[in-house]
Parts: C-alpha cells; sequence; structure tokens
C-alpha cells in the first residue's frame, strides 16, 4: 500500500488538507497527517482546527508521496520549516512524488527541489513561484515526480492526480465517480 505523508502547519487551507487526505484514504493508501509545529490541534486559516496524526519529527520512514497544502501563512510556515525542507530535498533527490498545492509551492522554492519544472500556484503567490520554472495558468500542472495545484477549487483534481500517480488513472476515476465529481 502506497504511503502518503500530508504537511499540517499552522494557517494551513483546511479545505486542501481534509480533501487531500479523504480523498488518498480512500483510494486506500496509507495517509500520515503531520504536524509541522507538533502533535496538538492545527489552527487553519479559517479558525477550524484539526488534528494531525503525529508530529512531524516523530514521523519515521518513507513515503512514497510528500503532500503540501497552502493556505498563505500555512505556505510560509511550511517554507520557513527546516525540517520540511529537509524532507522535500530527500523526496526530489530520491525522484518520488511531491504534491503543492495554492501557496504552498513557495516550500518547493524555499527547499530549492523542481527548479525548471513546469508548475502552478494561486495567484496570490506567482511572482515567488514563477521564476523558480515555467509557470503555467492550469488547474493542475505535473511535470515528473511534481504536482502543483491552484487552490481550494482545485483541489479534488489536485488529489486526484495525486492518486493517479501512485495508483493510476483507472483508480482515480473508482474514486471520483461515487463522490459524483466530474471526470
Amino acid at each position: 500500500m502506497p504511503r502518503a505523508l500530508v504537511f499540517l502547519a499552522p494557517g494551513a487551507e483546511e479545505m486542501e488538507t481534509v480533501i487531500v487526505v479523504d480523498v488518498l484514504r480512500r483510494a486506500g493508501i496509507e495517509v500520515t497527517l503531520a504536524g509541522v509545529d507538533g502533535a496538538q490541534a492545527v489552527t487553519c486559516s479559517r479558525n477550524v482546527k484539526l488534528v494531525p496524526d503525529c508530529a512531524l519529527a516523530d514521523v519515521q520512514g518513507a513515503f512514497d508521496v510528500l503532500v503540501l497544502p497552502g493556505g498563505a501563512k500555512g505556505a510560509e510556515n511550511l517554507a520557513a520549516s527546516p525540517l520540511v525542507q529537509k524532507l522535500l530535498r530527500v523526496q526530489a533527490e530520491a525522484g518520488k512524488p511531491i504534491g503543492a498545492v495554492c501557496a504552498a509551492p513557495i516550500a518547493l522554492v524555499a527547499a530549492q527541489v523542481g527548479q525548471g519544472r513546469k508548475l502552478t500556484s494561486h495567484p496570490s503567490v506567482k511572482d515567488k513561484v514563477a521564476p523558480h520554472g515555467a509557470y503555467l495558468e492550469e488547474r493542475v500542472v505535473e511535470d515528473g515526480p511534481f504536482i502543483t495545484s491552484r487552490g481550494p477549487g482545485t483541489t479534488f483534481e489536485f488529489a486526484l492526480a495525486l492518486v493517479a500517480k501512485l495508483l493510476g488513472r483507472e483508480a482515480a476515476d473508482k474514486v471520483a465517480a461515487p463522490m459524483l465529481l466530474p471526470k
């Protein structure tokens, strides 16, 4: 069973976090939601509190995909975390998938991974992200192991792209169907 690590930082966009975790779990992917600042409840961008499965510092083993939810403040906190940067570099060096949605691609920039790749982000951070690679204004952009997306409204497509990357397009379609998502 593939393993996914989803980072949870204060100020994260709660929709992006919950939708990604939910869709990956529906696909049968083992998901660990790890709190960047510990295992306590995290206050997200709209004051929803989410409880991580564990503290990021306690995470063990390798993951098939690392996922960075956005939210302006959440993305800043991800980009500022030395541990997040280290894990992103290790994942990138191994050629394993990394997903970042909304403002979270700024963490890719901070970790200096994915340079020169096709990518996208929320328009609010385009000026920070665009110089890092070949910027596109598409809803979901895939380039090798990197999958990026624009914001809360693109999160289902983003999460399904992650499923397709790990398990194939048929598995993603199977997950999307009962949720009544367009193909």
